[in-house]
């Protein structure tokens, strides 16, 4: 369980740093504000599905929102993202980045450990000699 509010505390704080960020800068930029007002939502869901559904669901989900929200950032920092051109020069940042890694290390570590990948094949039984 441990590990799970882990996860969830990456994703939650990942969302608030989002909410705070639409707040102040970027409420009124198109495509990139909704993203993060779908951020803050998404995350605050994804976190409280982590504590309260013991279910390989919310994994990857919290999994999946570090890696499209820290992939975004890294897009936003080479090649610019909808005009949004960002550096990894202020606190909210290396915070959200942080937490985004934490978040994905986590749940990805939960994620094996509690639900292996199984393949549908059964192990075959070896054939005794006559």
């Amino acid at each position: 369980m441990k590990m799970r509010m882990l996860a969830a505390a990456g994703v939650l704080v990942s969302a608030a740093v989002h909410l705070y960020l639409w707040f102040q800068v970027f409420r009124h930029t198109h495509v990139v504000g909704p993203a993060f007002m779908v951020n803050a939502v998404g995350g605050t869901i994804i976190a409280v599905l982590l504590v309260t559904w013991r279910h390989w669901f919310p994994l990857v989900l919290a999994v999946g929102f570090g890696l499209a929200t820290l992939g975004a950032f890294l897009i936003a920092t080479t090649a610019g993202l909808y005009g949004v051109h960002e550096h990894w020069t202020t606190w909210e940042v290396w915070v959200a980045a942080a937490a985004e890694v934490v978040a994905i290390l986590a749940a990805g570590t939960l994620l094996v450990q509690e639900f292996p990948l199984r393949s549908g094949h059964r192990r075959e039984q070896p054939v005794p000699w006559h």
